[in-house]
């Protein structure tokens, strides 16, 4: 009987729209989980490119890295960047 061969899921590899890419981390943000939402950030900035965002967002390619990591605490001023960097914005509503 042959093995079934399988491949690591990277949800990275759907963030190919502005759309995709809004709704996960609308969808990330939602849950409430600050390390979701992080996390979240990190596979769009990687999607999308860590050296063409970090251009856009006026940060070095390492301070992104260390930034978007899973045991990082980044300044929102940081998050703000990246974001307007992937082109999506974030908007308060009443709950």
């Amino acid at each position: 009987m042959a093995k079934t061969k399988t491949l690591p899921f990277d949800s990275a590899e759907y963030m190919d729209t502005p759309e995709a890419i809004a709704t996960y981390l609308g969808d990330a943000l939602a849950s409430g989980s600050a390390a979701e939402f992080q996390d979240a950030l990190s596979v769009v900035a990687r999607a999308r490119g860590m050296t063409e965002i970090a251009r856009a967002s006026g940060l070095g390619r390492e301070n992104l890295y260390n930034a978007l990591r899973a045991d990082a605490h980044p300044r929102f001023d940081t998050i703000q960047r990246v974001l307007a960097a992937l082109g999506v914005e974030l908007h308060v509503r009443p709950a």
